[in-house]
């Protein structure tokens, strides 16, 4: 697809003053910016860079350069440029509205479910880690961030060209095994667990912290018992298996309600024989220091204090495993970057590991990145899993899904399915809820906010991407309710010779601007690991949608203005499916 952007930088590195400023073409390509205001243009060159080495006034450069430009549109036979003026410091450009219409139907038209995406990462793997929940712990919403954030960062990454590797971590090591293991063999049932495995473990886990407080020694116990697992102990390890392969059932039910799948499951637990490896490779190289019995790595001279890689009693931190995943990942995966997508509370912990990775002297050290996200806490408090203070994610998934079917039912929508209809609805909304905000923002859950489904929603979205579908399937006769057509035999019908001049009022230009910024909304969203991003610009195309729904009359008799209006409508339509799908989000057909 044609880059305005591009086209307009050319034009002006070919001007005299540009040269003698020493400006190249990508230099004015990074100074080109869209406008704020459509009435003013829709790209702007600020000059206030040119003063200095032009000696003028950047209002004056402004003036002239349009001037000039101005000028040369008359032998503009490419028609890509309507008028240039000057507004104080600023050249502003209009560009023409059937060329940017036609360049944007023309662009869906040619890979409709492609449209948005590229290959500039062909060849190169990323391997994305993130969800990552504690075994024998529940799946609640805290949770869910992990889980959507990573599960759409690593999709825009896949719509990107690269080759992603989607990895669960989980948290199926460490000393809360011991506690676990403790206070099922004092209180534990094993018909209990079975029947309830998630609730009945965190009863146990909460019992555990409580009689500790009132018996220390409990804690003791606890280590010693982690510490038999980790030599291979083979009651202690009989019941961590139990406990993992019950959990992954619970957890298997959220990810399916979810949509979200994984190509590994290796948690800590996987790299527990890596790990001599890890120590024996710091102490050769100098870097092991003991400290108060336990091994530390020193990095208060970079301002992170002290990593700690092994207790005084032999057992291993998250540290050591994370040192040795990475390692292993760059082994076997072969990445060109490898993501963490886990909360703002380990940014020491991952700023220490990445240290270390690098006096260890990997040089690939800086293209494994800690993506961190805001928390998510309950009113009147943060969740703690120790106190049982939690709100499963399960149970926040089915209650939207409740909550939509009531909906569904009360203002009688249209859907041949109610339930089906509820659950992409109601699990779309938990889904673009979260992805709506900038990732690092902390919230308060409340469960009027998951279910709101006004505003800027998903249920709003997806209602757009259905009113799209309508209007299409109405197409091929206006009377019916119904017709044959559906979007996906429009799809294989449609040309993108349409006559773009039914596409240049304010509501028309509008939409198409907001289709034709899908694509660089996806790459920010890639290089920022933003998937907010995404979800505001879809936004931005339903609300713009609306306006040309409202404004312009679709479905008109005139076979050339229909035509033309029809393939807008398809472009929105592509759109926002797609966009909803690098969310993690369905696009109902109906609604």
């Amino acid at each position: 697809m044609r880059d305005y952007r591009r086209e307009i930088a050319d034009r002006i590195a070919g001007l005299g003053d540009i040269a003698a400023a020493g400006l190249s073409a990508d230099g004015v390509y990074d100074i080109v910016v869209p406008t704020t205001d459509d009435s003013k243009g829709d790209y702007a060159f600020p000059c206030f860079r040119l003063a200095k080495a032009l000696r003028k006034a950047p209002p004056q450069i402004a003036s002239e350069l349009a001037a000039e430009l101005s000028a040369g549109l008359d032998k503009d036979s490419g028609g890509v440029i309507d008028r240039v003026v000057s507004e104080n410091a600023y050249v502003n450009f209009f560009v023409s509205r059937e060329a940017l219409a036609r360049d944007v139907i023309g662009a869906v038209c040619a890979a409709p479910d492609a449209y948005g995406s590229s290959d500039e990462g062909a060849g190169r793997r990323v391997v994305v880690e993130f969800s990552s929940p504690n075994i024998a712990k529940p799946f609640h919403i805290g949770h869910i961030r992990s889980t959507v954030i990573g599960s759409s960062i690593e999709k825009i990454y896949r719509f990107l060209g690269y080759d992603t590797v989607r990895i669960n971590h989980l948290g199926d090591y460490g000393t809360q095994f011991g506690k676990m293991i403790v206070a099922y063999r004092r209180w534990g049932k094993r018909e209990d667990v079975e029947s309830d495995p998630i609730v009945t473990l965190l009863s146990y886990y909460t019992k555990f912290h409580d009689e500790a407080e009132k018996d220390p020694s409990l804690e003791d116990e606890a280590r010693e018992v982690f510490a038999k697992l980790e030599r291979g102990g083979a009651e202690e390890r009989e019941l961590w298996q139990w406990f993992r392969e019950e959990s992954l059932k619970e957890f298997g039910r959220v990810y399916g309600m979810l949509g979200i799948a994984f190509d590994s499951y290796a948690g800590e637990s996987f790299y527990s024989d890596k790990m001599d490896r890890v120590t024996d490779e710091l102490a050769d190289k100098g870097l092991l220091v003991e400290s108060e019995g336990a091994q530390v790595v020193d990095l208060d001279g970079y301002g992170l204090g002290k990593a700690l890689i092994k207790k005084s009693d032999g057992s291993t931190l998250y540290i050591t495993r994370d040192i040795a995943a990475a390692i292993y990942r760059k082994e076997h995966y072969g990445f060109y970057k490898n993501l963490y997508i886990v909360a703002s509370q380990q940014n020491l912990h991952f700023a220490q590991w990445k240290q270390v990775l690098k006096l260890m002297g990997y040089d690939w050290a800086d293209d494994c990145v800690h993506i961190p996200f805001g928390l998510v806490s309950l009113a009147g408090g943060v969740m703690s899993t120790r106190a049982g203070r939690v709100v499963f994610l399960e149970d926040v998934l089915k209650n939207a899904v409740e909550k939509t079917r009531e909906i569904v039912i009360e203002k009688d929508v249209n859907t041949d399915d109610v339930d089906e209809t509820a659950r992409q609805v109601g699990i779309g909304a938990v889904i673009f809820g979260e992805l709506h905000n900038n990732r690092i923002k902390d919230y308060v859950f409340g469960w009027d906010k998951v279910l709101n489904f006004d505003g800027e929603t998903g249920p709003y979205v997806q209602y757009v991407h259905a009113r799209a579908a309508s209007v299409i399937r109405k197409a091929g006769n206006p009377d019916a309710a119904v017709s044959s057509i559906t979007p996906d035999a429009y799809a294989s019908s449609i040309t993108p010779d349409v006559d773009a001049v039914y596409l240049t009022s304010d509501s028309a230009f509008a939409l198409a601007k907001e289709i034709y910024g899908f694509p660089d909304a996806v790459r920010s969203a890639g290089e920022k690991y933003e998937p907010s991003i995404v979800t505001r610009h879809i936004v931005d195309v339903a609300q713009a949608f609306n306006r040309f729904y409202h404004d312009e009359q679709v479905l008109v008799d005139d076979a050339a203005e229909r035509a033309a209006k029809l393939a807008l409508v398809f472009a929105t339509k592509q759109t926002i499916k797609t966009g909803l799908a690098l969310l993690g989000v369905e696009a109902p057909e109906k609604m």
